[in-house]
């Protein structure tokens, strides 16, 4: 049994980058550009999707359950539980969506009522950096559960008595109850502890490797008003029925890496390939000089 939050955010971009065998996926996922509105185009890249963010821009992830069913979605940013700050673990706590809802997450959980904006950012900059765990900066990720259908009465039963905000249930994970007073603790003194360092040359020069190769990661931006409620959640299965994983860079980078063909170039639109309408009015031709 899980205990649910509910939460809404600003996100759209569709990334299909799933496992599900499903003919369509249980729920979308989509990324938002706050700042300028734009819904973020993925390009399919050696297997995965990937986006271009902006620095300094905020962001959200659009959520949308496209089935019938309500559904857990346990979202990982960089890395990172959203919810809770833990280095994610699909057995984690999520959000849990109504049939066909969609809701949008602006940011890292800090109550019940306020989040912390996602933003994009210079690497070290980012939330996993600062805390420790850079490893897998650059890369936003769902694990989606189904709910297991309990027996009911068929003689009629009350409504449960709704939520007051149109947001959806968050779910803790299995003996998170008990861990609740540490849990309170820690999120008096600040973010969620990090996980502990590592230690060895191996891992800190794949640490470093990573730190290379990724420009941008997402940060820990201004607090917003985002209120969320609870509700219980009980898991078809201990695995999850789709996994959805979309890799972020900044544009440049991407163009660097060979994800983005260079003739899509926003700040060079005269360069790369021919256009059909490349300027205004017809010109004179220019004097042949005879």
């Amino acid at each position: 049994m899980f205990r649910s939050l509910v939460l809404l955010a600003g996100a759209a971009l569709t990334a299909s980058a799933c496992t599900p065998s499903y003919a369509r996926p249980l729920v979308d996922v989509a990324v938002i550009d706050r700042d300028n509105g734009d819904w973020l185009t993925s390009w399919p890249h050696r297997g995965q999707q990937w986006i271009a963010g902006t620095p300094g821009h905020r962001y959200s992830v659009r959520l949308t359950n496209s089935s019938d069913q309500r559904v857990l979605v346990v979202l990982s940013v960089d890395g990172v539980n959203a919810v809770s700050g833990q280095t994610a673990n699909p057995q984690q706590a999520g959000y849990v969506l109504e049939a066909w809802q969609s809701t949008e997450i602006n940011g890292w959980r800090k109550s019940l009522d306020d989040v912390a904006q996602f933003v994009f950012t210079d690497l070290p900059d980012s939330y996993a950096a600062r805390t420790g765990r850079p490893d897998n900066v650059g890369v936003i990720g769902v694990a989606v559960f189904q709910e297991r259908q309990l027996y009911r009465p068929v003689y009629p039963q009350p409504r449960p008595y709704p939520s007051p905000y149109p947001y959806p249930p968050y779910a803790r994970a299995e003996g998170e109850r008990d861990r609740d007073t540490a849990a309170k603790a820690e999120r008096r003194a600040g973010n969620a502890a990090p996980a502990p360092a590592a230690t060895g040359s191996a891992r800190e020069q794949a640490a470093a490797d990573s730190m290379a190769s990724q420009s941008i990661g997402t940060g820990h931006g201004a607090r917003e008003w985002s209120p969320v409620s609870q509700t219980d959640f009980v898991r078809a299965s201990r695995s999850p029925a789709q996994v959805i994983q979309l890799r972020y860079d900044d544009y440049y980078s991407l163009v660097a890496r060979g994800v983005v063909p260079r003739h899509r170039d926003p700040y060079y639109p005269g360069r790369g390939e021919p256009r059909a309408f490349p300027n205004g009015f017809v010109a004179d031709p220019p004097s042949r000089g005879w």
